[in-house]
């Protein structure tokens, strides 16, 4: 049953809106106003930045501190995380209707999903939450990172149901070919400045990276007049200090009434006065040229990029799995052969969503024999309790671990002043926390699960560019092609078979 748009406005408007966390020092938003109508608009920032909070202002779950957000009454905000089983999606799988049979058959859904919703895998999660999306079919919906954890072909049929869709929509993610694919606009929110530009992302982004090359031309352009006023002022400073020695009768004997008559001469045409006031016009230049500086929007900028330093194995092998076979739900299995991995390999893993890649993964971690701290593990999804608990190790560090952690998670391009005050930080800001404290190791193995899912574009070229100059063994689990193939140099293929799935190695 799709919601009825009927008598709902069929737009976003942001009036005057100011918002902000009360551990936050400065607000998120001051006064922002904006008009979204129907059509996909890209939501763009570092993690972080505020694009979540943003999708829920504009979908009724926050209330603006000041000001107004006026959107339809049933738009709908789809999360990133997968922890629970969506509202609604019940429902849906009950519903006996054309439209909610298509989109269950098209995404693969089974009707035993939320009675074993923690053994799913985080891409059929989530491929329950846009079926239940778009079976509702809402005025105007919030998505945040939709792709995450989805492989590509679901990806591809993802992007074109979603290309179908006429509400007001505005979409969250790092996944560059889905933005330029749907987004006519985008908003770029790097705090206190959003700015909304048309076109697709790599058109959005282009323009601003012109327009603060641009602005950062004009800066140095400033910097170096003033720079020449500041040597012409101290120039006219010491011109104006001599008049002014030259003007002054102490020192002058009583009786010397010729020199005394000369300064008075002087005082009254004013001719040792020029220096002054030539210094006065050079001081009011100088605060002019201060004013337009000022006037500039310029981001403080901070160094990037991360060091991941690992070591090779001192061992003849990371690991060795006999030959086995792992449940993955009520019916089905994984069955695999011997696995073992060398010192130094770059191993990829690659195949459907729920093929059984991260329960291998977890039977894995289990039968290690190495020590627990040369091994590095991140996983693909990380829950609510363990969010805290990872914040809950970074606040007990030492002063020192502490500002190597904070260090690291600077150069991720996140705020970690921010991420300390903020009581459980998005999903994004905690897997740089989890990257940060596994830096502090010198990891022999590293086990990465969809490693760049919820993190902002740069972020994911810092990690790709620390993975590709690591020495250790690296066992990588994700979708991105163009990450493989750089980070990788073998792949063990998940593949389905007839009661399930199989690895298969090359």
């Amino acid at each position: 049953m799709a919601m009825k748009h009927a008598g709902s406005p069929l737009d976003i408007r942001f009036q005057q809106a100011t918002f902000g966390y009360p551990a936050m020092a400065e607000p998120l938003f001051v006064e922002l106003s904006l008009h979204l109508t129907p059509g996909w608009t890209g939501i763009v920032g570092a993690n972080g930045a505020g694009k979540t909070t943003f999708l829920q202002l504009a979908t009724g779950l926050l209330v603006p501190d000041r000001g107004a957000v006026t959107a339809p009454v049933d738009a709908l905000y789809c999360p990133q995380r997968t922890d629970d089983v969506p509202p609604h999606f019940r429902e849906m799988l009950a519903a006996d209707d054309g439209h909610a049979r298509m989109w269950c058959g098209r995404l693969g859904i089974r009707h035993d999903w939320p009675d074993r919703w923690i053994s799913l895998s985080h891409g059929e999660r989530k491929r329950a939450q846009i079926a239940t999306f778009l079976w509702l079919d809402p005025p105007a919906v919030g998505l945040d990172e939709p792709t995450n954890h989805l492989d590509a072909p679901t990806s591809d049929l993802l992007i074109a149901a979603l290309s179908d869709y006429r509400g007001v929509a505005l979409l969250v993610s790092h996944d560059r070919h889905l933005l330029d694919r749907l987004c006519t606009q985008c908003l770029f929110i790097d705090p206190p400045e959003v700015a909304l530009i048309p076109g697709d992302y790599s058109t959005g982004a282009a323009l601003r990276q012109a327009e603060r090359a641009q602005i950062r031309r004009q800066d140095d352009q400033i910097k170096r007049e003033m720079r020449r006023l500041q040597r012409e002022t101290v120039r006219r400073r010491a011109v104006a200090d001599s008049a002014k020695r030259r003007m002054s009768k102490k020192g002058i004997a009583a009786k010397d009434r010729d020199a005394k008559g000369k300064i008075d001469a002087a005082r009254l045409t004013g001719k040792d006065a020029v220096g002054g006031k030539l210094l006065r016009q050079m001081q009011t230049r100088t605060q002019r040229v201060e004013e337009q500086r000022a006037q500039l929007s310029i981001k403080k900028s901070y160094r990037h990029g991360i060091t991941l330093v690992g070591e090779p194995c001192r061992r003849d092998t990371l690991f060795f799995l006999p030959p086995g076979e792992l449940a993955l739900g009520v019916s089905k299995t994984l069955r695999f052969p011997a696995l073992s991995m060398q010192p130094g390999e770059r191993i990829a893993w690659t195949g459907p969503n729920g093929a059984g890649k991260s329960t291998l993964i977890g039977y894995l971690i289990a039968s290690l024999s190495l020590p627990d701290d040369k091994v590095v593990y991140l996983p693909q999804e990380i829950d609510i309790a363990a969010s805290r608990e990872i914040m809950n190790r970074l606040r007990s560090l030492g002063r020192d671990e502490l500002g190597a952690a904070m260090t690291v998670i600077r150069r991720l391009d996140s705020d970690p002043e921010r991420i300390l005050a903020t009581e459980l930080p998005s999903p994004g800001e905690i897997r740089k926390v989890l990257i940060a404290l596994g830096l502090s190791l010198l990891p022999w193995l590293l086990v990465l699960d969809e490693p760049t899912n919820h993190l902002d574009l740069l972020s994911i070229e810092c990690l790709e560019e620390a993975l590709a100059e690591s020495e250790c063994g690296l066992l990588l689990v994700s979708h991105d092609r163009r990450f493989l193939a750089r980070l990788t140099e073998t792949q063990w293929r998940f593949t389905e078979t007839a009661g399930g799935f199989a690895v298969e190695l090359p």
